[in-house]
């Protein structure tokens, strides 16, 4: 049942005069549900307990916060078919994609889970001492890494739950030792209440500290802000537009003790078509980027916005064949009005801009809030000109650069932003003449993708969905896979320290048995 108020641990508080409700794309009505935004003494008080409760919640053993993730997970599983209509009917969103990212998500909790009771991602490093080194003694060194403190995590409007309330921020901040403070998303406040209460009730079964995890509602920037702001806290998680990432991590930079802002804040996700991969499989790659192009209506952060393809016999068929299988996709109802009405907006932008031409444009919609699928096309050099072109449309659409040359393809190459990903698509003997390519692209993204689509981000230990400025904020990390931990820890170094007082990840005994590096040698032995 949704209350529409705020948890300030487990708390239920509404105490603000401002209220809204969330909306229904498809059926482009308001849904029913009041939630009250939360005040000033609410986020100070969220703040508080959650500093209070890190006090306790930083020193729980790897097991017991595993069992508090997975005590997550069920309760987001028991949460049924209720958590699936709501949903649906704050994001416009298919039932199987609910699903599928209900599934996703409770399989990040149980990954971070498993990663803590293993235990190793402490990288534990320990130099014992040598009082016999000439011409100084060597003293004893021990080194791991420990949790920060108060999180604060931003749930994004593409999805509700996967990177949003129970999402991978929040997983690795809980996982890592970090009290959580969500700032709902006000697209589907309805979805992140209901999966709010599944972490406060897994809390208490778990006897995990009130204040562990707390969850504000707000739908505008005030909140968001004074929780950046706050002393206290110190570390933020967001996903979502260029706009609303700088302007956290500007807004932490400029604080008396500034903090970490880990934002994901889009990407244009450059795919590099050369001459091989059309001559061979062309109308494979225009069906397969198509779909890609169009899932979800175009509202993922790895969509391919950018198709940079060398001139040769072969395009011209390519351009053909991908407008043909776009016109068999069906379009799709987009997240909200204003999400729909910044791509529309956007899209006819760039189809206005100089020497861009649309190579596919889907037919006026009838239905509301549905995209109009796009593919529009310019030739290289002018790209190369116009900085206007570089820039995301989110939504379902995509250009295709006409490269001149290989040399004007390197040019643009040298000039892209910073990117989430970037895709190649070759046989392997033209791939191994390209050096130059992949070398460029390889410093653009985090993520490099050989014949494949970058949409679908697999959480896995090796996955990084991160890159240089401005597609985020901090292109060392990764926010997805296992990994994404190492944002809410900072090393700390035990000198000389007695052996019964030190961590039992350091102690010599080893009880945890994980694997360390003692004196430059990776073992799980005793010392």
């Amino acid at each position: 049942m949704i209350t529409g108020k705020n948890f300030l641990g487990s708390e239920l508080s509404a105490k603000g005069n401002k209220t809204y409700k969330t909306f229904n794309p498809q059926l482009n009505i308001e849904n029913n549900s009041v939630f009250y935004e939360a005040n000033e003494e609410e986020v100070n008080q969220a703040v508080q307990m959650a500093s209070k409760a890190f006090q306790t919640y930083k020193d729980f053993s790897g097991n017991k916060r595993a069992h508090f993730l997975r005590l997550i997970g069920n309760e987001i599983e028991e949460l049924g078919d209720e958590l699936i209509k709501m949903y649906c009917t704050e994001s416009g969103l298919p039932e199987g994609r609910a699903l599928g990212e209900r599934g996703r998500t409770i399989g990040q909790l149980n990954s971070f889970a498993n990663l803590l009771e293993k235990g190793d991602w402490v990288d534990a490093v320990i130099d014992t001492a040598n009082p016999e080194r000439i011409p100084a003694p060597k003293e004893d060194i021990r080194r791991m890494n420990k949790p920060i403190g108060p999180v604060v995590v931003f749930g994004a409007s593409n999805f509700p739950l996967a990177f949003s309330t129970a999402g991978g921020d929040t997983a690795s901040a809980l996982a890592a030792g970090c009290p959580v403070i969500v700032k709902s998303h006000p697209m589907h406040a309805g979805t992140s209440e209901l999966v709010a209460s599944a972490i406060i009730s897994a809390a208490k079964k778990s006897n995990i500290p009130n204040g562990v995890f707390s969850h504000l509602n707000s739908s505008g920037f005030e909140v968001g802000q004074a929780l950046v702001s706050h002393p206290l806290v110190k570390a933020v998680g967001f996903t979502g537009s260029y706009a609303g990432g700088k302007a956290l991590f500007d807004l932490a930079s400029k604080r008396p003790d500034p903090i970490p802002v880990f934002a994901e804040m889009g990407s244009v996700n450059p795919v590099i078509v050369l001459p091989s991969s059309l001559k061979a499989k062309s109308h494979l790659w225009a069906k397969a980027y198509a779909n890609s192009i169009a899932l979800g209506a175009g509202q993922f952060c790895t969509n391919p916005g950018l198709i940079l393809a060398l001139e040769n016999e072969n395009l011209n068929d390519f351009c053909s064949e991908l407008s043909i299988q776009m016109n068999e996709i069906q379009a799709s109802c987009m997240l909200h009005p204003n999400i729909e009405m910044k791509f529309s907006k956007d899209r006819n932008a760039m189809l206005k801009e100089s020497h861009v031409k649309p190579l596919y444009q889907a037919p006026d919609q009838k239905n509301t809030n549905f995209a109009r699928q796009t593919i529009a096309t310019v030739k290289g050099q002018d790209f190369l000109h116009n900085k206007n072109l570089h820039h995301e449309v989110f939504g379902p659409f995509s250009m295709v650069v006409r490269c001149e040359s290989e040399a004007v393809l390197i040019s643009i190459l040298k000039v892209l932003e910073g990117q989430l990903t970037g895709t190649i698509l070759a046989d392997e003997a033209e791939l191994s003449s390209n050096h130059e390519i992949i070398s460029l692209l390889s410093d653009k993204v985090g993520r490099i993708i050989f014949n494949s689509v970058p949409t679908g981000v697999e959480v896995c230990h090796a996955m990084v969905h991160g890159g240089p400025f401005p597609a985020t904020t901090d292109g060392r990390f990764t926010s997805v896979g296992t990994s994404a931990i190492q944002r809410w820890v900072r090393p700390v170094c035990y000198q000389n320290w007695p052996n019964n007082l030190l961590p039992d990840e350091l102690k010599n005994e080893n009880p945890l048995g994980i694997y360390r590096v003692v004196n430059n040698s990776l073992t799980s032995s005793k010392i």
